[in-house]
Parts: structure tokens; sequence; C-alpha cells
């Protein structure tokens, strides 16, 4: 069983993959600027936030893969990417990192172009390019520390929670979208996704869409 990190682990994102990463039997640390209210039997809670990361890095000794659920939105706009940057610059170069990233940075067909430009939402835009920088800032990235990016279904969020099905379809660097052109996954299911990559990477320093 792997020891897991999860920043962000209080958000919609992040407190699935809390709950699937518990359920399989896993360690779970979720570090959040707040500790919630009701929170995952089996977890241990920290208040600790990206935007910290020297204090941040304090609380990560030990752990096995790092999973960063938080989104450039609201105060943290502007300071996902840089300092996500300084957290793969100084975590040992043994821990995984995982992203979650958002549906703007996938592919609409193989080979392009970006869902962010291809009639994406502007009042969107700027959160899908600043976390399409934090991809390129790991594939760029010349150390031996393996990394995966998650790009989530176009409708994948609190204002549609789905149910959990147990499955996923992975579309690589294509949005997946259903028969009628339809894209989107429940956050339990997206969670499936996330773990399992951690039980068993198929994305070695890549990333990779999943959905229904």
């Amino acid at each position: 069983m792997a020891r897991i990190a999860v920043i962000g682990g209080s958000g919609y994102a992040g407190r699935h993959i809390v709950a699937e990463a518990v359920s399989r039997g896993h360690t779970v640390l979720s570090v959040a600027r707040r500790i919630p209210s009701e929170r995952q039997q089996g977890a241990l809670y920290i208040e600790g936030s990206l935007a910290d990361v020297p204090s941040l890095l304090a609380e990560l000794v030990g752990v096995d893969v790092v999973v960063s659920a938080v989104a450039p939105r609201g105060d943290m706009e502007g300071l996902v990417r840089p300092n996500l940057a300084a957290l793969a610059a100084t975590l040992p170069e043994d821990v995984r990192l995982g992203v979650i990233g958002g549906a703007g940075g996938s592919l609409v067909a193989p080979g392009g172009p970006r869902l962010v430009d291809s009639g994406f939402p502007d009042e969107f835009k700027t959160e899908a390019l600043e976390m399409i920088g934090v991809l390129e800032d790991l594939q760029a990235e010349v150390s031996d520390r393996d990394w995966f990016f998650i790009h989530p279904a176009g409708g994948f969020g609190a204002y549609n929670p789905g149910e959990r099905t147990g499955a996923y379809r992975d579309g690589g660097d294509v949005l997946v979208t259903d028969a009628a052109g339809e894209s989107f996954i429940s956050g339990e299911d997206f969670a499936i996704a996330v773990v399992d990559e951690i039980e068993q990477p198929r994305h070695v320093r890549g990333r990779f869409t999943v959905g229904y």
C-alpha cells in the first residue's frame, strides 16, 4: 500500500480521491487550507497550502505519491503553476507527482486542436491556460521524477456529480465523449481512474484524459 498525500483534499476532486484511496487500504493524508467538518474515516487531515511550499514540504515527509487537486481559481489564480513548479523542484525524486488538470488542455481530435482553442467559455480560459502551463512545465522537467497529469471530462464538477459506475475510458490526449458527443465523468469514477493510475502506473511522465 502507498502513502498518498492529496493537496486540496477537501475540494470536489480531492475529497473523492481521498475516499477512494482510503477504501483501497492506502494511507492517505488530506491537505487543505481548512480542515473540513465532514471527514473521510481513515484519512489524516492537516492544514496546509500549495501557496506555502516550504511549510508544505515538512508535512509531506515519507509520502510515496503527491496528488495536487488544486485549481487556479479565486485567490489561487496565478499561484498554482509557480508553486507546483517549486514543489516539483524540491520534492525527493522518488516521490511520484500527480496533477489534476482541467478539460481545456485535452485535444478535441487526434493531433488537435485543444479544447481551450475550440469555442471554450471565456470565463474558464485563464484557469485552463494556467493548468496547460503546469503540464508544459512537467513535460520540460529534466529530473528522473515520475509524474502523471489527468484531464477530466468536460462535464466534471460538483455541479454535475453523477453516480459511481466503476467504469471509465482512457482517451489518451483526446477528450473522452460518448456517442452523443457529451463529455462527462462522476466524481467517484474520476477518483477510481486516479487511484488506478497510482496503483498500476500506465502513464509514466505522461498525461491522459478520462470520461465515459
